[in-house]
């Protein structure tokens, strides 16, 4: 009787930590972030500045972040829908996301997703390395109108912000969006390295993920995509070195799908009080960002917006069939 009576006990409290450890509500256990792109890039670098400030606003709340690299996002995109119901978890996404869903033909897409927040935005940026011959977007944009194949441009997942940037940039020169020689990479810090070793001709990407290496000199800054000169890099706007261009890229989390109202109710919460620490926005201003929060329903409006907008601009110029 009492092997019996103890074997019962064993094995509730079996169920009993399984429960505690498996989806379901955020509650205390650890939240994981996914970066579904290499280190160093723009979804990274959100990540852990949120992981660090979830901490200081969370202290008693182990946070852990990951990379899933790939695709656009869209191999993390699969691993989450595969976490349907987990409310442990948040990925990092944006813009170039929502691009690479239709350039990837993903079978998963944002829809199989639970909205949490919009976080930030930011302009891209156009550099080249610091021994480029080209002075100026104008030097640029000569060479690349000559002989468009030769200038090998970098950034990051094809059909994402930085390609639509650089097709948007093509359009506006009069060059054909399909002539574009874009080099893609799975993150900024790949983009980062070809540049460094001048393996390409240009670069674009988020101001957040090149403005260190502009400061240093190891890159030289031609444009950015705001509508005004900014306050935190030195380079005219694109509009200005002669292409009517304007575009900023966005970031947020989304959960996996299958959440009930409480646990996704519990993830925006802890999310807002992340968005609200001194820590958050330290690193705002630090890295440049926009403060765009906006949580719940709202984001999940804006996100199905920005789906059909992206899905038209992509297919205008050509980069899905």
């Amino acid at each position: 009787m009492r092997l019996r009576r103890f074997a019962t006990l064993a094995v509730l409290s079996l169920a009993a930590l399984t429960a505690c450890g498996s989806g379901g509500g955020s509650g205390t256990s650890a939240l994981r972030i996914m970066a579904p792109a290499s280190p160093g890039g723009g979804w990274d670098q959100t990540s852990r500045v949120a992981g660090e400030a979830l901490k200081s606003a969370a202290p008693s709340r182990k946070v852990e972040i990951y990379n899933v690299p790939g695709a656009g996002g869209t191999i993390g995109l699969a691993q989450l829908a595969g976490e349907k119901g987990n409310g442990n978890l948040l990925m990092t996404m944006g813009l170039v996301m929502v691009g690479a869903v239709e350039q990837n033909k993903s079978k998963v897409t944002l829809a199989d997703t639970t909205p949490i927040a919009k976080l930030t935005e930011e302009y891209e940026i156009v550099v080249v390395p610091a021994g480029s011959p080209y002075q100026t977007l104008a030097d640029l944009t000569a060479a690349w109108k000559a002989d468009p194949a030769k200038i090998a441009i970098a950034g990051g997942s094809a059909g994402g912000t930085d390609h639509i940037v650089a097709g948007l940039m093509a359009k506006a020169a009069g060059i054909d969006p399909k002539q574009v020689n874009y080099i893609a990479h799975s993150g900024g810090g790949e983009a980062l390295n070809a540049l460094l070793g001048e393996k390409v001709a240009a670069g674009i990407s988020g101001i957040g993920e090149f403005a260190e290496h502009v400061k240093s000199g190891k890159l030289r800054a031609l444009g950015v995509s705001s509508p005004a000169r900014l306050g935190n890099v030195d380079a005219p706007t694109l509009k200005e070195g002669g292409l009517d261009v304007e575009l900023a890229n966005w970031r947020g989390f989304v959960a996996p799908g299958g959440l009930d109202d409480g646990t996704k109710q519990e993830l925006i919460e802890l999310v807002t009080k992340m968005h609200d620490s001194p820590a958050w926005k330290d690193a705002v201003i630090k890295n440049g960002w926009a403060d765009v929060f906006q949580t719940g329903q709202p984001f999940a409006d804006f996100l199905a917006a920005e789906q059909t907008k992206v899905k038209a601009v992509i297919a205008e110029m050509g980069l899905v069939s």
